[in-house]
C-alpha cells in the first residue's frame, strides 16, 4: 500500500503500540552524563584502589567487565595478576568492543605464561647443575677433573641465587668433596715427586762418586804405566814410540773426521775418547796434529750441541706423553699400541746420542710400566675368556657328536636336524675368541661334523626341490587348459600334493612356492579377472566421488575467511566429481544427491558469511560513531583536556582495530572525529530522530508516540515531493542512512542510545525482509 493511500484512507489506523519487552528484559543502562558520570568514575576509582590494597580479585574482575570508563577498565585489567582469572576475563571480553582491555589481558596472560616457562627452565637448570656437581664429586681424579669442576661451578653460579637454601647447601658440600679429591691428588703428586727427587739425588751422588773413583784409578794407572815404560824402554826406542803414537793419533783423528762427515756423532765421540786416552802417554804433538784435534773437538762440540738442542726436547716430550698415559681412558688395545709406538720413538732418538740419558730412560720406563698396567690386566682377562670359550666349544662338540650318533637316520626328523645345525653354529660363534693354536683342532672337528649333517640335509633338500619343480611345471600347464573347471580341480589336487612334500631350502622353497602359487592363482582367477577389474574401477570412482562430497561438507562447516577461501575450490570439486567416471548402480543416485546437497550447503554458508561480514561492518561503523559522539560530547560538558584525549584515543584505537569498513564509512567517521566541537545538541537530536522515522517508514516499523507528530510531518513532506509514490525497504537506502547517521553531531547519552536502538531495529527488520 502506498504512503498516499495509508495517509488519506477513510478510517485512519491507530498508532501501533511499541513492542512489549520480555519479562526478563533489562533496558540498557545509559552512561552517566555530566556530574553523575564524574561521581561514578570517582567511586569506581576508589573501589579499584581499595581492591588493589586488599587484593580483592573479584572486585577487580568486575571493574574490568563493568567499569563505566575505558580508563577504569584498563587500570583494572592492568591490576589482574592471577592466571586463571586472566583466562576467564579474556573469554568474557572476547568478541566485545573493548579491544584495548582485551589486548591488556592477553598481554598479561602471555607475560605470566612466559614467566612460568622461564621459572620451569630455571628449576630444570638448577636440578641439572646440582646433579652434575653431585655426580662429579664422586668421580675419581683424572686429567679432566679440575676443568670439568670449574665448568660445573660456573654453570651453578649462574643459577645459584635462585636456588633453594637446602639445594645450595647440598651443592656446596658436593663442591667441597670435589675440591678434596683435587687436594688429595695434589698431596699424592707431592709425595711421589719428593720420593722421585730423593731417588734422583741419591743416584746422582752415587754416579759422581763412581766417576771420581774411576778418574783417580785411571790417573794412577797412567802414572804407573809411564814410569814402567820409562824404565823398560831405552832412549833409542823413545823416538819410534813417538812416531807410532803420532801415526795412531793421526789415524784416529782421520777416522773421527770421517765419522762426523757421515753424521755418526756417537762413533766420532768414541774415537775422540780414544785419542784423549793416548794423549797422556804420547809426546808433545806436532802442530798439525794439535790443530787437527782442535778442529775435531770444535766440530764434535757443535754436533753435540745441535743434537742436544733437537733431541733433548723430544725426549722430554716423549716422557711427558708416556706419563700422561698413566690412568688414561683409552681402550686397552689402543693404549698398548700407543705405548709401543712411544718406546720405538725413544729407541730411535737414543741412537748416537753421545750423552748419558740413563735417568731419563729410567723415568720413561717407569711411566711405561705404570701406563701398561691396565693393558696387562685386560690381556690377562682376555686370556681367561678365551680359555672359557675353548671349554664351551669342546662341550658343544661332544653334544653335537652325541646327536649325530643317536639320531634315527632311517626315519629322520629333518626339522630337528635343522634346529641342531643352526643353534650349534650360533653357539659356536658365540663362544669366541679362543686361542688359535688350541682351537684349531676343535674347529676342524666341528667343521667336519657339521659338514656331515649339512650333506645329509642337502640331499633331502635336493629330492624335495626336484619334486616341487615337477609340481610347478604341472601347474603352469593348467593355466593354458581350456576346461577351466577341470583345471581348478587339478590345481586343488596339486596343492594337496605340495603340502605332502618335505622341507626345502628357505630361499629356494619360497621361490618355488611363489611360482606355484602364481600359476594356481591364474587358474582360479581366470574367470573373475575382468569382473574384479571392473568392480575395482567402480569402487575407485565411488571413493573419488565420496571424497569430493566429504570435502564439500567440510567447506560447508567452515566459517569466516576459511569458508570464503574454501568456496573458491568449489568449481574444481564440481569438475572432479563429474570426472570421477562410472559409479556403482546402487550408489550413483545417493552420491549425486549427496553432492547436490553439499553444494547447496556450501552456497548457503557462503551467502550467510558474506551477509554476516557485511552487517558486522555496519555494526562496527555505528559503534565507532558512538565513540566519536562521546568524544565530541565532552566539549559540550566542558570536560578537561585529559579526559577528551582519553576519549579521542579510545575512538582512534577502535577505528584502527576494525578490519572491514562499509563503503564511505571510514571517511564519514574520520570526518566527524576531526570536528573538535559538540554542535547543537537539539539540532543533532532532531536529525537523528528524523533518520529513525525515515528508517521506520522504510521498514514498516511503528514509531513511538512521542515522535508520531514528527513522523506525520515527514510523511506530508514526502507526499508533496513524491506525489504518493510507494516506499519499499531498500538495503542501499538503509546503508546510506547509516553513513549519514555516523556523521551527525552528539546528543546526550540517554537520548542517543534510545535512538540508536530504534535505528538498529529498523536495520534488522530491513535485512530480514530482504533475505
Amino acid at each position: 500500500m502506498s504512503l498516499f493511500s495509508r495517509l488519506f484512507r477513510k478510517a485512519p489506523l491507530p498508532a501501533v503500540p511499541p513492542e512489549k519487552p520480555p519479562e526478563n528484559f533489562e533496558p540498557p543502562r545509559p552512561a552517566p552524563n555530566g556530574p553523575d558520570r564524574a561521581v561514578v568514575a570517582s567511586k569506581e576509582a576508589a573501589e579499584l584502589e581499595t581492591a588493589l590494597e586488599t587484593r580483592d580479585a573479584q572486585t577487580i574482575g568486575r571493574l574490568v567487565l563493568e567499569g563505566s570508563s575505558t580508563r577504569i577498565r584498563q587500570q583494572a585489567a592492568q591490576a589482574v595478576q592471577d592466571l586463571a582469572q586472566l583466562r576467564q576475563l579474556i573469554k568474557d571480553v572476547r568478541g566485545g568492543n573493548d579491544k584495548s582491555v582485551y589486548k591488556i589481558l592477553t598481554g598479561k596472560r602471555d607475560a605470566l605464561l612466559m614467566q612460568a616457562r622461564q621459572r620451569e627452565q630455571l628449576e630444570a637448570e638448577i636440578a641439572a647443575a646440582s646433579t652434575a656437581l653431585e655426580r662429579h664429586s664422586h668421580r675419581p681424579y683424572d686429567p679432566f677433573f679440575t676443568p670439568t669442576l670449574e665448568q660445573l661451578q660456573t654453570r651453578w653460579n649462574a643459577v645459584a641465587p635462585d636456588a633453594a637454601p637446602d639445594a645450595r647447601l647440598k651443592v656446596q658440600e658436593a663442591i667441597d668433596r670435589a675440591r678434596e679429591v683435587i687436594a688429595q691428588h695434589l698431596r699424592q703428586i707431592a709425595v711421589e715427586a719428593s720420593r722421585e727427587l730423593a731417588a734422583a739425588n741419591a743416584a746422582a751422588e752415587a754416579q759422581r762418586q763412581r766417576e771420581l773413583a774411576e778418574k783417580a784409578a785411571a790417573a794412577a794407572a797412567a802414572e804407573r804405566a809411564q814410569l814402567a815404560e820409562a824404565e823398560r824402554k831405552a832412549w833409542a826406542e823413545k823416538h819410534e814410540a813417538e812416531a807410532i803414537a803420532f801415526r795412531q793419533i793421526g789415524g784416529l783423528v782421520r777416522k773421527a773426521h770421517s765419522a762426523l762427515s757421515e753424521g755418526s756423532t756417537g762413533r766420532a765421540a768414541g774415537l775422540r775418547r780414544a785419542i784423549e786416552e793416548k794423549l797422556p802417554s804420547a809426546p808433545p804433538l806436532p802442530p798439525h796434529l794439535t790443530t787437527s784435534i782442535q778442529l775435531l773437538d770444535k766440530k764434535l762440540e757443535e754436533l753435540k750441541d745441535w743434537k742436544s738442542f733437537s733431541v733433548a726436547p723430544k725426549r722430554v716430550e716423549l716422557m711427558e706423553e708416556m706419563e700422561s698415559l698413566v690412568g688414561a681412558t683409552l681402550e686397552p688395545v689402543a693404549l698398548a699400541d700407543r705405548i709401543k709406538s712411544l718406546q720405538e720413538e725413544w729407541r730411535t732418538l737414543s741412537k748416537g746420542a753421545g750423552e748419558n740419558v740413563e735417568a731419563d730412560w729410567q723415568r720413561f720406563q717407569e711411566a711405561a710400566q705404570k701406563a701398561y698396567q691396565p693393558c696387562r690386566e685386560y690381556f690377562e682377562a682376555q686370556a681367561l675368556v678365551r680359555q672359557e670359550n675353548l671349554q664351551h666349544r669342546a662341550a658343544l662338540l661332544e653334544r653335537l657328536s652325541a646327536f649325530e650318533a643317536g639320531h634315527n637316520w632311517e626315519q629322520p626328523d629333518w626339522r630337528t636336524v635343522i634346529v641342531a645345525l643352526r643353534e650349534s653354529k650360533q653357539e659356536w660363534r658365540a663362544h669366541s675368541p679362543v686361542d688359535r693354536a688350541a682351537g684349531k683342532a676343535l674347529q676342524q672337528r666341528f667343521d667336519a661334523l657339521s659338514g656331515n649333517l649339512q650333506d645329509r640335509l642337502d640331499a633331502e633338500y635336493a629330492r624335495n626341490v626336484k619334486e616341487k619343480q615337477l609340481l610347478v611345471e604341472r601347474a603352469q600347464r593348467l593355466v593354458a587348459a581350456e576346461d577351466s573347471r577341470k583345471a581348478i580341480d587339478d590345481a586343488k589336487a596339486l596343492q594337496q600334493k605340495w603340502k605332502e612334500v618335505g622341507l626345502t631350502p628357505r630361499d629356494e622353497g619360497q621361490r618355488l612356492w611363489e611360482e606355484f602359487r602364481q600359476h594356481c592363482d591364474a587358474v582360479f582367477q581366470k574367470r573373475q579377472q575382468e569382473y574384479a577389474e571392473h568392480s575395482a574401477g567402480l569402487d575407485a570412482n565411488k571413493a573419488k566421488a565420496g571424497a569430493v562430497c566429504a570435502e564439500l561438507e567440510k567447506i560447508a562447516g567452515l566459517t569466516g575467511r576459511e569458508l570464503l577461501e574454501g568456496a573458491g575450490r568449489i568449481p574444481d570439486l564440481r569438475v572432479a566429481f563429474e570426472e570421477a567416471g562410472e559409479l556403482p548402480r546402487g550408489d550413483e543416485r545417493s552420491l549425486r544427491t549427496k553432492f547436490e546437497r553439499a553444494l547447496e550447503r556450501c552456497e548457503r554458508a557462503v551467502a550467510r558469511q558474506e551477509a554476516s561480514d557485511a552487517e558486522h561492518s555496519w555494526v562496527d561503523l555505528l559503534d565507532a560513531a558512538n565513540r566519536v559522539r562521546a568524544y565530541r560530547a565532552a566539549f559540550a560538558r566542558e570536560a578537561d583536556e585529559s579526559e577528551r584525549d582519553v576519549l579521542r584515543q579510545a575512538a582512534e584505537d577502535f577505528i584502527a582495530s576494525v578490519n572491514q569498513w562499509p563503503k564511505g564509512g571510514l571517511e564519514a567517521v574520520k570526518k566527524s572525529l576531526a570536528k573538535a566541537e559538540a554542535g547543537d545538541f537539539e539540532a543533532n537530536e532532531t536529525v537523528l530522530r528524523t533518520l529513525c522515522i525515515r528508517a521506520e517508514i522504510l521498514t514498516d516499523v511503528p514509531t513511538p508516540p512521542e515522535d508520531q507528530t514528527l513522523r506525520r510531518e515527514y510523511q506530508v513532506q514526502r507526499l508533496i515531493q513524491g506525489m504518493g509514490q510507494g516506499i519499499t525497504a531498500d538495503e542501499k537506502q538503509l546503508d546510506a542512512m547509516t553513513i549519514e547517521w555516523s556523521g551527525i553531531g552528539p546528543t546526550d547519552d540517554a537520548t542517543y542510545l534510545a535512538l540508536l536502538e530504534r535505528f538498529k531495529r529498523c536495520r534488522q527488520r530491513g535485512l530480514a525482509r530482504n533475505a
